[in-house]
């Protein structure tokens, strides 16, 4: 992406985006005292939302988390699931940016009438039904988006909940590693992108992102669905070798964040060789396939999101897409009345 490009510059979703280094950079954990004691009170921790709300900055920070080795119970679920759980004992965090959410109103509601006492919020929005029915609220500072798409907020939602669960553990990696983050993504959302891979991207029926369990690559199938309005699907770990190729097509295209050294051989053999599709790896390093290549960074993840976002932004305007409006989706998926 140029910021410097009107092709670029004139959607809300391309300064949205433009934004998130600073934001990452900046970063300070806002007043969270009395809410973390209880939390490590509480010693266990369930963080719900529904889709971008959950899925990186959940996922992320429980990543964070089992290879730090906090000595924390972290669980994440949709709010909607998360209904049918016993949630005794735990405290519940639900993100929400517009705080209207109806599956994580209707969770709270649930919890509190249950005399649950440890139930907190995240949202973009000051306000908010979230707020009034969580025991404490925190608003982030990125302020309103402007496209349907969520991205600054998200990240944002992943630095809170990853600075808080590390005080949570008595930890302090994360501010040290703030300012070399945040440039290294803005290197990544201004990376130039192999216009033969963008184009591939826009052939595909379905564009596949394979990756861990940490909220990057699912993520990244969600936005490839409002930002490129191609199908897409989610491959954790090395489950494209494991069977899909059966209904892969040789248009189709894998996206693979941070390739695992000993899996590529099998990769490049069922998926290049066997279905004769085309693998895309963003990685710090060199890999077998076209490789979309990132700086290195204290925390990779959030710079492996931004590299993502800068491909499917290329394969949207290659498309002509009007990457602010998706004909479809909304700002708010499914929102509380009552």
């Amino acid at each position: 992406m140029n910021p410097t490009q009107d092709r670029y510059a004139r959607f809300g979703l391309v300064r949205d985006m433009l934004r998130t280094p600073d934001i990452v950079a900046g970063y300070r954990l806002p007043d969270v005292g009395d809410v973390a004691k209880r939390i490590a009170a509480a010693g266990k921790v369930l963080l719900t939302g529904e889709g971008s709300s959950r899925i990186f900055p959940a996922k992320h920070v429980i990543m964070q988390a089992r290879r730090a080795g906090w000595p924390l119970v972290m669980h994440t679920e949709a709010a909607r699931q998360a209904q049918e759980y016993a949630l005794t004992g735990w405290a519940v965090f639900a993100a929400s940016n517009s705080g209207r959410t109806s599956e994580v109103i209707k969770l709270f509601q649930e919890l509190r009438a249950k005399g649950h006492g440890d139930l907190f919020g995240l949202t973009a929005t000051p306000g908010s039904k979230l707020g009034e029915v969580a025991h404490a609220n925190f608003v982030l500072g990125c302020g309103k988006e402007d496209a349907v798409a969520a991205t600054k907020s998200v990240v944002e939602q992943a630095l809170f909940y990853h600075a808080l669960f590390e005080r949570v553990a008595g930890g302090n990696a994360l501010a040290a590693g703030l300012a070399a983050t945040g440039a290294a993504c803005r290197e990544a959302l201004t990376i130039a992108i192999d216009p033969t891979l963008v184009a591939k991207g826009a052939k595909a029926g379905t564009i596949y992102f394979a990756g861990r369990n940490d909220g990057i690559a699912e993520e990244l199938a969600l936005k490839t669905n409002e930002i490129t309005r191609k199908k897409s699907d989610f491959l954790e770990g090395t489950y494209a070798a494991h069977g899909v190729e059966e209904v892969m097509d040789r248009n189709d295209v894998v996206i693979w964040i941070d390739p695992y050294d000993d899996a590529q051989t099998k990769f490049m053999d069922v998926l290049v060789k066997g279905v004769g599709l085309t693998v895309i790896a963003i990685s710090s390093r060199e890999t077998p396939f076209p490789t979309v290549r990132i700086p290195e960074s204290p925390f990779p993840g959030y710079v492996q999101m931004c590299a993502g976002w800068s491909v499917l932004v290329e394969i949207g305007l290659q498309l002509g897409i009007d990457l602010d409006k998706p004909q479809r989706a909304r700002k708010v998926g499914n929102e509380f009345v009552g």
